[in-house]
């Protein structure tokens, strides 16, 4: 996935609304969910997840197997 698909797609995820959350699925096989969109950070292909209880995920643009949710309802870019 290219740095700006990846950022793209985050930002789709992060600012829909109302917030729904989402799942990111790693390379590994590793699933885990935003759960809110405050707690997300990304740019330039790397993002940072702040986990419940505060653990921090690191996760890029390469590392990214598919992110599973709808964003069938997003508005139109014009």
């Amino acid at each position: 996935m290219t740095p700006e698909n990846f950022d793209n797609t985050l930002e789709l995820f992060r600012t829909r609304t109302p917030f729904r959350p989402f799942t990111v699925v790693l390379n590994s096989g590793r699933p885990f969910e935003v759960d809110h969109p405050g707690a997300l950070a990304h740019r330039d292909g790397v993002a940072l997840f702040a986990g419940p209880g505060g653990i921090p995920i690191i996760f890029d643009h390469e590392g990214v197997e598919h992110f599973v949710g709808d964003l069938a309802d997003r508005p139109e870019s014009n």
